[in-house]
């Protein structure tokens, strides 16, 4: 009887591939588009009737609406990078602790450089986060969690001992009030002049678009990755520093933006998949749109007064987690 033939190694298939473009992502911009101009126009000062009221159009909603673009597309889409690379669907900035590290650099940075602009408070936060975003994949890595819901338990956990200890360094040095503000999570104090670096984050959604093929088989683990040539440390690194500098700009900048990262992701594959380059025009569009519809209720429910954007996702998205964890359970 002749030896039993060797079979050739199994070759895992790569996630499959939507398409790109097609007439339903052109009515998904459209859509995006026609909310885009509602905030345009919406608001307490008049600028059709009032003085000066096209020159506050150009100072205050034209700048305004597109922080509302680049501020929902990136915490979306850096949901979507951190959730592939940790292979875990309720991973994003805010239950990683991300932005918890990005507040710890910041406070850091006005307590040790007062006199600071906007861009060193923005470096500061964007190491602190790429710091703190690390040591939790480190975690990640060394320790075997039983469910994959413990994970982000543990990251809300280490994000609320880092929360801590920024709460406590703003308290001794009277800047409490100071923080308080810059966590708001709101575009009320979005000005031309005081936006524009928002505009880093375009340039990391195109990063994330050339290696988005990488990032998709670095998802399907480690083993993986290494047998297809790739570097799979080299990708963390990369992975990692690019939601480090989405969230801590957009930290600066806006404030928190709560579970953005965490809803759309989920969403996006539940109709598409797991692959990140078809879905990633999706999943920014997805994020732009949730976020103008919320900043657009909190200009609206009592108005003259605006509720911070964050007050309205947090509500959303706590009950979208919840129910994400309870989908979870019955397909376990």
């Amino acid at each position: 009887m002749s030896a039993p033939t060797a079979s050739p190694p199994a070759e895992v298939s790569p996630p499959a591939k939507g398409k790109l473009f097609d007439w339903k992502l052109l009515l998904g911009i459209l859509g995006v588009c026609a909310l885009l101009t509602m905030s345009l126009f919406t608001g307490v000062y008049d600028i059709f009737g009032g003085d000066n009221g096209w020159e506050m159009f150009e100072i205050t909603r034209i700048p305004r609406t597109i922080a509302l673009v680049l501020a929902g597309a990136a915490m979306a889409m850096s949901g979507l990078v951190m959730q592939l690379l940790t292979q875990n669907r309720f991973v994003e900035p805010t239950t990683a602790g991300t932005t918890e590290w990005a507040g710890l650099g910041l406070i850091v940075m006005m307590i040790v450089a007062p006199a600071s602009g906007l861009v060193p408070r923005m470096i500061g936060a964007v190491v602190a986060a790429f710091i703190g975003t690390m040591i939790f994949f480190l975690f990640l890595r060394r320790v075997s969690l039983s469910s994959s819901l413990i994970v982000p338990i543990v990251g809300i956990m280490l994000g609320a001992v880092v929360g801590s200890i920024t709460t406590y360094l703003a308290l001794a040095t009277d800047m409490l009030q100071s923080l308080g503000v810059w966590f708001a999570g709101s575009f009320t104090s979005v000005l031309r002049g005081q936006y524009e670096v928002l505009w880093i984050v375009a340039a990391v959604a195109v990063a994330v678009f050339l290696v988005a093929d990488r990032f998709t088989v670095a998802g399907l683990g480690e083993d993986v990755a290494t047998n297809v040539g790739l570097n799979y440390t080299r990708l963390i690194f990369l992975g990692t520093g690019l939601i480090a500098i989405a969230t801590g700009v957009v930290t600066v900048v806006v404030g928190n933006l709560p579970f953005i990262g965490l809803i759309v992701p989920n969403i996006v594959s539940m109709f598409r998949g797991d692959d990140l380059r078809s879905n990633l025009p999706w999943v920014c569009l997805l994020g732009i749109a949730i976020v103008t519809v919320c900043d657009l209720i909190g200009r609206t429910i009592i108005a003259p007064f605006e509720v911070p954007v964050s007050l309205i996702l947090g509500v959303v998205g706590a009950v979208v987690f919840i129910a994400l964890l309870l989908r979870s359970r019955r397909h376990a």
